[in-house]
């Protein structure tokens, strides 16, 4: 009877070696290509979306238009607005109510503009809900419950250096989640002084700095 050698490892026949074997093989994909391929598609698709997001409800960029706010900010300024404070204002259903002294951007408040396209403007919140607002012989003037005898904002804050006059004849009561704006450049800006006090709705955000010229850059 014929005997065949033991192979050791118990291997039932020897394995193919050689060219030919090698063709035999399955293609194969490297599972980290792989992964690379998917994480680049992931991120190039979720990067136009979150650049969305960020600029809906965290900041955007801004360029003055018009000499409404000169000397704060001039026309063709380039400026970061901050528009997360609305947005957690409006998560949270209350009205976002910027302080006085702010400059913020907003809607321009409807029927103030014959034309179907709203304008974004941006002034300075002189007026808070519930005061009493008066513009009289060039100066402006709030009443409230801490300065019931009125004090003039433009005095007090550190803005105030650069209005010269506010001219005007205005006297009302900022409604409840109303503002009071003004443009710094008070003899060439309209403002509430014209259309009236600002809805908090209309806001959409407040500056946060200046980015050009870059000789101005300035934190606000």
């Amino acid at each position: 009877m014929q005997k065949f050698p033991d192979i050791p490892g118990g291997a039932a026949s020897p394995e193919a070696t050689g060219p030919a074997a090698d063709s035999q093989q399955p293609a194969s994909i490297n599972k980290n290509d792989l992964r690379s391929v998917i994480s680049t598609i992931l991120i190039l698709l979720a990067a136009p979306l979150l650049a969305g997001l960020l600029m809906l409800f965290v900041f955007q960029s801004y360029e003055v238009d018009g000499p409404s706010m000169q000397t704060t900010l001039q026309n063709h300024d380039r400026l970061i607005v901050v528009k997360l404070p609305r947005t957690l204002a409006r998560i949270t259903h209350h009205p976002y109510i910027p302080d006085r002294g702010d400059v913020i951007i907003f809607n321009e408040p409807s029927g103030t503009d014959a034309s179907s396209t709203t304008k974004q403007l941006v002034k300075r919140v002189v007026g808070l809900p519930g005061e009493r607002v008066v513009v009289k012989d060039g100066f402006l003037t709030i009443y409230n419950q801490q300065h019931p005898q009125g004090f003039d904002p433009d005095k007090t804050l550190p803005y105030g250096p650069v209005i010269v006059t506010t001219p005007g004849d205005v006297d009302l009561v900022v409604p409840a989640n109303q503002v009071f704006v003004c443009g710094d450049n008070r003899t060439n800006s309209f403002d509430s002084r014209y259309f009236g006090t600002v809805p908090a709705d209309n806001i959409i955000g407040k500056l946060d700095l200046r980015v050009y010229p870059f000789s101005q850059f300035k934190l606000f």
